[in-house]
């Protein structure tokens, strides 16, 4: 079963007992009192995207996290930075049927694209404090961060993180996983934890170098159950003030819940995800409540064959743009993908593949006009893990 990073950082503080049978994902190292970790991928993607509104793009995306902890006083701090060279491929990012969100040049959203993540995507901070046997404390800072909000987001959860396409549900579900300011308190009791978060709401600007600042004027809230058995329940609610720099006087009130379950078949690590989040839209325009769902799952068959499918179904209501009669209605679009990887070979640390997936989608009658009745997509690429 794979082990989460953080919780790889912290079973180096424990005694060598407990990490005997832990399958490590990434490279380790002591830097004097610092227990250090970096893990990371990168893909090499061909992406074709069919119907009227597709289009098709070579290019990479990235991502390499650094992390440190260390005991300090009764406690220990973790010290995150993640980094990512998305932003050369370019503003306009990807072409993704039916994805929107964020924008390529501060004046238009993207549309059937999906948006580069910022080269800087979390600078924070977390100190752990026991206060029980099996109880603690802790507070958590960043800019950028990740707010308490939706489940663990598909770049780093088992159950996605090796699909190469950001999923249709990301707005509705792990958006925020980019925060450009965000401040969490919460509580750990055995299986138990809850947190809360302060945050800046405004999603990332097109300027994806930099780091922003505004002031904190989001906050949500989430309860997460964490079983031996490797299931994980969360649900969790926020108020994101204007998420949109186009739409500054919409509010989002998000909620989510989730259930992500790992276990071995065989001997085979396998993930699962179950996942449904709701934007609660208010502002100018009328009030939309709009859901998505999604279903993904990853099975490594041994260490070179991995097999992946994602199900989705969203209320996408941002397809279309004014003065287009179709604009601000939302469609109930379906998306099914399946993929597979070979993993042929490995270089000191690093682990190379090659994969490919293929996806077709359910479309609406009143928007076949504009997809096509049946739009079709693949992608093939080569990935690097670390």
């Amino acid at each position: 079963m794979k082990i989460p990073a953080t919780a790889l950082l912290l079973a180096a503080l424990a005694p060598a007992a407990v990490r005997a049978d832990m399958e490590m994902e990434g490279v380790m190292t002591q830097l004097g009192p610092w227990h250090v970790m970096a893990h990371g991928f990168a893909n090499g993607v061909v992406d074709h995207q069919g119907g009227p509104r597709g289009g098709d793009k070579t290019f990479g995306n990235s991502m390499l996290m650094v992390m440190g902890a260390r005991a300090l006083g009764a406690g220990h701090v973790e010290l995150h930075g993640m980094l990512s060279l998305d932003p050369l491929m370019g503003p306009s990012g990807y072409p993704l049927l039916f994805q929107a969100g964020e924008s390529a040049d501060g004046r238009t959203t993207l549309v059937d694209r999906q948006h580069p993540h910022d080269a800087f995507m979390e600078l924070s901070g977390r100190y752990t404090l026991p206060v029980g046997a099996d109880s603690d404390l802790f507070a958590y800072g960043g800019l950028p961060g990740e707010p308490a909000l939706g489940p663990e987001n598909f770049m780093h959860r088992a159950s996605g993180e090796r699909i190469p396409e950001a999923p249709l549900a990301h707005h509705w579900l792990d958006s925020t996983h980019i925060t450009m300011g965000v401040v969490t308190l919460g509580a750990r009791r055995g299986a138990w934890k809850v947190e809360g978060s302060a945050f800046n709401g405004r999603e990332p600007d097109q300027n994806r170098w930099n780091i922003e600042t505004r002031r904190l004027d989001s906050w949500s809230a989430r309860v997460t159950f964490e079983a031996a058995t490797g299931l994980e329940l969360q649900a969790s609610y926020g108020y994101l003030a204007s998420p949109e720099a186009l739409e500054p006087a919409q509010q989002i009130r998000r909620t989510t819940a989730s259930a992500v379950y790992r276990t071995a078949l065989g001997g085979s690590p396998w993930a699962t995800t179950l996942a449904w989040g709701r934007n609660d839209k208010r502002g100018d325009a009328p009030r939309r409540e709009v859901d998505a769902w999604l279903l993904e799952s990853t099975l490594e068959l041994n260490p070179r064959h991995t097999v992946f499918a994602r199900a989705e179904q969203v209320d996408q209501d941002e397809l279309f743009a004014e003065p287009d009669a179709l604009a601000g209605q939302a469609f109930k679009v379906g998306k099914l993908s399946a993929g597979y990887i070979h993993d042929f070979a490995k270089t000191g640390p690093i682990r190379w593949g090659v994969g490919a997936l293929a996806s077709a989608f359910r479309v609406p009658a009143e928007i076949r006009s504009a997809y096509g009745s049946h739009p079709a997509a693949w992608m093939v690429f080569v990935q690097a893990r670390l």
